[in-house]
């Protein structure tokens, strides 16, 4: 598994998600239920996560819809 994206924006988690979906690439979202734990105070981060063979083609769903800006570095 790589993770695309970390972050507390949980609209941006809810969008990313939308996009993988329309791609039919599954994915993963880690993390979310964290919030429960934390108080709801949007400390933890959320990471989606795809596997190593969707990795390219999700990080180009992403750029392509102008999210590029928020990937992690893909090692």
């Amino acid at each position: 598994m790589r993770e695309l994206v970390r972050t507390n924006d949980i609209v941006l988690v809810s969008a990313i998600g939308a996009l993988l979906d329309g791609a039919e690439i599954n994915h993963v979202v880690l993390d979310q239920n964290m919030s429960v734990i934390e108080g709801s105070l949007g400390v933890l981060a959320r990471r989606i996560l795809v596997s190593d063979a969707d990795n390219r083609e999700a990080r180009q769903v992403l750029t392509d819809a102008g999210l590029g800006h928020e990937l992690r570095p893909d090692d």
